[in-house]
């Protein structure tokens, strides 16, 4: 029982040790964000196989990570965001503070698409093993793979999302809920990518 105990206690605090290397020594609430984003990043894995048709779908699952992205996007994203937080290993660019509602206006997307996809879980998949699949998957691998802000560019530059935000005329709720799960899941990556182009420095 001893050595159980001294073992767990030991694993726990190389996870602690390893998650302090992962963001470069971060503290206060630079690694808050980047904890924020880790758990973004961990969703966006779940999901992103699932979307595709690569694992089964599962109703609950998708569910439960669209809730976990919403719950940090939008104001609890832009709240960990203060003028005069991007000293390193912060890679939030200074453009987030002179471009704050363009900033804010993605974040809050974010948070949309996330309760729509949420809301359109039940739906399944329409897009499943096609093209768009294919690329969903080769961009979310790289969306939220960085550990510090946010990762890198999900569909791979900004040409796609014009000066990095998303067009006009987006969808409420409402509509989102009646669309496929992967349709709302490629509106949710690719608010994230717009975000990732635009505000976030390349190591």
């Amino acid at each position: 029982m001893i050595i159980t105990r001294l073992t767990t206690g030991a694993i726990v605090a190389s996870l602690i040790a390893v998650s302090a290397l992962a963001h470069g020594g971060a503290t206060g609430i630079v690694k808050e964000r980047m904890d924020g984003m880790s758990a973004m990043k961990e969703s966006m894995k779940i999901l992103t196989p699932m979307m595709q048709g690569k694992v089964p779908y599962n109703e609950q699952t998708v569910r439960r990570e669209a809730e976990k992205i919403g719950h940090h996007a939008g104001e609890s994203l832009t709240k960990l965001f203060p003028k005069g937080s991007d000293d390193k290993p912060s890679e939030a660019k200074p453009a987030i503070w002179r471009d704050w509602d363009a900033f804010s206006e993605l974040a809050e997307q974010l948070h949309a698409y996330s309760e729509g996809l949420a809301l359109a879980a039940g739906n399944g998949l329409m897009m499943s093993g096609s093209a768009l699949g294919a690329g969903m998957m080769a961009g979310s691998e790289t969306m939220m793979g960085g550990s510090a802000m946010m990762g890198n560019s999900m569909m791979g530059s900004d040409t796609m999302m014009g000066a990095g935000m998303m067009p006009e005329g987006t969808p409420g709720l409402e509509e989102l809920s009646e669309m496929p799960a992967d349709g709302v899941f490629m509106m949710l990556s690719q608010a994230c990518s717009a975000c990732h182009t635009r505000f976030r420095s390349e190591k």
